[in-house]
């Protein structure tokens, strides 16, 4: 199943599922109670909303080792592996819908690069669950961009602005629930060219390890995302760049940059 949340004849955002080129409207939501109702729309003629507002943004840091060791080359050091998950977070300020624009400050850098991510969206209050279990508080997967300013990244004492400014944070473009995490592959496209391709669940600690481990001490609510890192070495965008990150069984994001005015 495909959920999603839209916006349709001026109306605020409710929630949908997407079934083929049609979205049925929903009273309630995938994390509470819900009913079909009668109202269908084409695809093509909603505007599609973020998928879920998180009450908190968990992000994984360095997750692919791949990643690691082409990161450590391109900066002439030797790759320092992670021996435990860490999580992040991010601000809901930087979330924007999928075919939403990416807006570049006047003042960032050329490194402005895409991160690729898989976004665990949960469905379930989650405290304290198992590795075997963690999966069973997942309501689905979602695709989010990080997109970063490795200028302020290198520079700040904090990732409050090099990963966190407004337009920063695409997600979307809707919730699959039936995705299998073992076929996944992430390809990453600008303007049509693929620039990295992996196996999206080639991580070095697994979706269900973060999600224990996290539960250990912070509480997931229903609606709550965790993004899981990407691999690769990204590229940078320029103005006018359309950025897709397509992961397989899930969906396509697409997101195109735009100058500060």
């Amino acid at each position: 199943m495909k959920w999603c949340r839209f916006k349709a004849d001026g109306s605020e955002s409710i929630f949908g599922i997407v079934e083929g080129d049609r979205v049925i409207a929903v009273e309630g939501s995938p994390f509470t109670r819900y009913e079909r109702t009668a109202r269908v729309y084409p695809l093509v003629a909603v505007k599609l909303d973020i998928p879920t507002v998180p009450s908190t943004f968990f992000c994984v840091g360095v997750n692919y080792a791949d990643h690691v060791r082409r990161m450590a080359e391109k900066r002439g050091k030797q790759p320092e592996f992670p021996t435990q998950p860490d999580i992040g977070y991010r601000a809901n300020n930087a979330l924007i819908a999928h075919e939403e624009n990416i807006v570049k400050p006047k003042d960032a850098g050329a490194e402005f690069q895409y991160e690729g991510e898989l976004v665990a969206v949960f469905g379930k209050k989650c405290r304290n669950v198992t590795k075997e279990n963690a999966l069973d508080y997942v309501l689905g997967w979602t695709i989010g961009n990080d997109v970063s300013e490795r200028g302020w990244q290198a520079s700040d004492r904090t990732l409050w602005r090099a990963k966190n400014c407004d337009t920063f944070k695409p997600m979307g473009p809707w919730i699959e629930t039936e995705a299998d995490l073992d076929t996944m592959q992430t390809t990453i496209r600008i303007n049509g060219a693929v620039t990295e391709s992996f196996k999206t669940n080639n991580m070095i600690f697994d979706a269900p390890t973060y999600i224990s481990l996290v539960s250990r001490y912070c509480t997931i609510m229903p609606g709550d995302v965790m993004w899981m890192g990407t691999d690769g070495v990204p590229a940078n965008m320029a103005m006018g760049d359309t950025v897709e990150i397509d992961i397989s069984g899930v969906g396509v994001l697409r997101n195109r940059v735009v100058a500060e005015t």
